[in-house]
């Protein structure tokens, strides 16, 4: 009832608002929807639900890249993916090491790897919010990559997450290589990959050929969004491989020529898969706003205390992306100078303050990468014996307490943004007539007038 008000007027968009009902509805207020509470593993529930929508993203976010986009800015992709994302993950990494002392270095890996990726779906609601107020849906190059950026960073955070793993959890270091370099990059990214785009492909020929036939309409392309994204985590999850990367490979190979895309513009497509966004979106923030676990943001018999959470918050926000991203994007064509790749770090593409077209928040593809880890590590002790069962007792507190801050910093800068750029307008607007005014050089009715 009040959409148009909230997306055009106040630039918020639904994870904000997701996660705020959440959070009233939970546990910490009214304790109407609190998921811990419903039995059964909460880490299992939490898992599925963060996999379907992010899947769901990933999907709609590779179908929706232009024909043969990814062949055709692959280096540019490249850099910003797999240079930026291993600089961001071994300097918070430093950081948490700095600021939990009771971590070693290889669990503030583990803890790194869950924050390294950021979230195309968080992505997607804050550029569907400016392009809704702004009127408008031409995305340019630098916009597109960091959409598909955001897209393949999720499937690529399994490699830096076996890895960190596999070094806590192997009794040598030559067994956790052996293991991440056939299981982690082989087996999970590589297969993975591959069975998107298998089945993106083939789904696109068999399509195209049953339409050429007459055996399919329009409309029918439309349920391909949602059928297609289950059935391919269902057959990568079935095999053991990423299912994310699977899910964005398959979006992409499926509209790799451009026809998946035209058919769905004929029938208004996009529309619909939009409702089937909106309403995972909300359900996913309102999920996780009730999930967060307020109780455990100050636990000191773990060395969890709320200023070192803020600071670990505030340093993921500055080092993460923007430092790697000043030294990488003289090789990024698209990213025409260093004020492109500060706002690139924090926000996406921006060439004005008040145009940030992506935000790189952390979301629910932290989530479902720091449940993946809790579920491969021992379940821990009270107190936690080892540093296994010392990081599978923290990883959910600081990851979830760096993805609310995340959300509430990154959700709400684009209607401050746009509140101080309103506010700067109206001054020099006002200042500017009161000067005139004082001159009397002309009469005041002029001053509106176009020169």
């Amino acid at each position: 009832m009040v959409s148009l008000l909230v997306k055009k007027k106040l630039y918020i968009n639904e994870v904000v608002l997701g996660t705020a009902f959440g959070v009233i509805f939970g546990p910490l207020c009214a304790n109407i929807f609190d998921p811990r509470g419903w039995g059964g593993d909460v880490n299992v529930l939490t898992l599925e639900v963060m996999r379907v929508a992010l899947a769901m993203g990933l999907f709609t976010i590779g179908v929706e890249l232009p024909k043969a986009f990814l062949a055709q800015y692959a280096r540019s992709l490249l850099i910003m993916v797999v240079p930026t994302m291993a600089i961001g993950w071994v300097v918070v990494a430093a950081m948490i090491l700095l600021l939990f002392p009771q971590l070693d270095y290889v669990s503030a890996l583990v803890i790194a790897a869950c924050l390294t990726p950021t979230d195309p779906i968080i992505s997607a609601a804050i550029l569907g919010a400016l392009m809704f107020a702004l009127a408008g849906d031409n995305e340019e190059p630098l916009e597109l990559i960091i959409k598909a950026e955001s897209a393949a960073n999720d499937g690529l955070a399994y490699p830096f997450l076996s890895l960190s793993i596999f070094l806590t959890l192997e009794p040598t270091v030559g067994v956790a290589f052996e293991k991440w370099v056939l299981i982690g990059c082989l087996y999970q990214v590589a297969f993975g990959t591959l069975i998107g785009v298998a089945i993106g492909l083939g789904f696109s020929r068999l399509m195209k050929l049953s339409h050429t036939r007459g055996f399919i309409n329009h409309e029918s392309y439309v349920a391909q969004y949602l059928a297609l994204t289950l059935f391919t985590i269902g057959v990568a999850r079935t095999l053991g491989s990423d299912d994310l990367l699977a899910a964005f490979a398959a979006g992409s190979a499926l509209n790799w020529d451009g026809n998946f895309n035209t058919q769905i513009k004929e029938t208004k497509g996009k529309v619909f898969s939009s409702v089937i966004d909106l309403v995972l979106n909300c359900g996913t923030f309102l999920y996780i706003g009730a999930w967060m676990p307020f109780d455990a943001f100050d636990a000191p018999e773990l060395g969890i205390t709320p200023w070192r959470l803020a600071l670990l918050l505030v340093a993921v926000l500055a080092l993460r992306r923007i430092p790697a991203l000043l030294v990488l994007y003289k090789w990024v064509p698209e990213i025409k100078g260093w004020k492109d790749a500060v706002f690139a770090g924090h926000f996406g593409t921006c060439r004005v303050v008040l145009n940030p077209d992506i935000s790189r928040q952390m979301g629910v593809g932290a989530v479902f990468v720091s449940t993946f880890a809790l579920i491969e590590l021992p379940k821990p002790h009270t107190p936690p014996q080892g540093q296994a069962e010392i990081v599978a007792a923290v990883i959910q507190p600081i990851v979830a307490f760096v993805v609310l801050g995340s959300i509430v910093i990154h959700g709400l800068s684009l209607p401050l943004f746009s509140f101080g750029e309103r506010t700067l307008t109206l001054t020099r607007t006002w200042t500017s007539r009161t000067r005139a005014r004082k001159g009397a050089a002309q009469p005041e009715w002029l001053l509106s007038v176009r020169r």
